[in-house]
């Protein structure tokens, strides 16, 4: 599938090179390969369109169920972030499909868009809910597998970013003073944050148990943190309903509505000199650092192998808390300023 996309993506961006995936086998860049250490899967510095990426990914549950990818062409870059849960079905079917959306959308489009990225997560969705149709009946717990989606395009010089459930993406931006001030690019769609409590409450008006306090932790019909999802065709479509013998994802009641939307929020941005670096993380990460205190270290330090450092950085307030229940997923990318910066974001 690799060469047909190529040549398709290549009619809108240019020369396209897979620069990284997250599983070693995945990578075929010639631009340096990823190192593994352990549970740990990084690549200190690559090279991308707009100027150079670090990634990093640390397997703290038995089976990695996230994905990650750097694709980049001679005009636009495309970074992913998917954390699955329930399997690693998910991630890896976006890994797999969105980005072909997205080349096929824009080239019948001649342009990269809201509606085009909007779109591209809509065929992904419909697709998995497809695989799901098909395969549920050999593997009926299909149908609770989901995935987060987090994307970012940079395309002629505006940044596009996507986001299902609560990866999230952060911009260090060179304020008064040279201090560099982080700036959220995405909203998180988790229960934990009162206005998707609200949204969700707005949408089900009739279901007191839409949004129940579990444990000190606030989750959709008692069973998932995040709203908006890639999958989790049960909280979907009542075909998907499972068995209610199986009570980790059993429903009080059938399902008259969907709960989760794969619907993305979606954040345009023409990048100036002052926006330095991105940083694209799963939810691992922000459990563990502020917004700020990423931003400050990657800044404070050198560039080569500065995403495995937000990792360990995040590892060791873990340790402190006494806790690593997620999986850390972390891609940061420096981009090139056209005139008065060398690194913009």
């Amino acid at each position: 599938m690799w060469s047909w996309l190529t040549k398709i993506a290549s009619a809108c961006l240019g020369p396209v090179r897979r620069c990284a995936r997250t599983r070693k086998d995945e990578d075929d860049s010639d631009n340096g390969r990823g190192v593994a250490d352990d549970l740990l899967w990084s690549r200190d510095l690559g090279r991308h369109a707009a100027g150079q990426f670090s990634f990093a990914v640390v397997q703290a549950n038995e089976a990695l169920e996230d994905h990650s990818q750097v694709e980049t062409g001679s005009a636009a870059t495309f970074v992913g972030v998917y954390d699955g849960h329930g399997g690693a079905e998910a991630a890896r079917f976006i890994s797999d499909h969105l980005f072909a959306h997205l080349i096929r959308l824009a080239q019948e489009n001649g342009t990269i868009s809201e509606d085009v990225v909007r779109s591209a997560f809509s065929a992904t969705e419909e697709g998995f809910l497809t695989l799901v149709r098909r395969t549920r009946f050999i593997k009926p717990l299909i149908a609770a597998v989901g995935s987060c989606c987090l994307v970012g395009v940079i395309w002629r010089g505006t940044l596009y970013v996507a986001n299902l459930g609560d990866s999230r993406a952060v911009i260090g931006v060179l304020g008064r003073s040279n201090k560099i001030v982080a700036e959220p690019l995405t909203r998180d769609h988790n229960a934990s944050r009162e206005e998707v409590r609200q949204e969700l409450i707005s949408r089900h008006p009739d279901d007191s148990q839409i949004v129940v306090l579990k444990h000190g932790v606030w989750r959709i019909k008692g069973i998932i943190q995040v709203s908006r999802t890639i999958g989790d065709a049960y909280l979907k479509r009542r075909e998907f309903a499972l068995d209610p013998s199986i009570t980790r994802f059993r429903l009080s009641e059938p399902l008259r509505q969907p709960i989760l939307t794969a619907e993305p929020s979606i954040y345009t941005r023409v990048l100036n000199p002052q926006d330095k670096f991105i940083i694209f993380a799963s939810d691992g990460l922000w459990e563990h650092l502020t917004n700020q205190q990423a931003v400050e270290i990657v800044h404070s330090n050198p560039r080569s192998g500065i995403a495995k450092r937000l990792v360990r950085a995040a590892l060791k307030q873990a340790a402190r808390k006494r806790e690593m229940r997620s999986r850390i997923t972390a891609r940061e990318g420096y981009f090139r300023a056209r005139a008065l910066s060398p690194w913009l974001c």
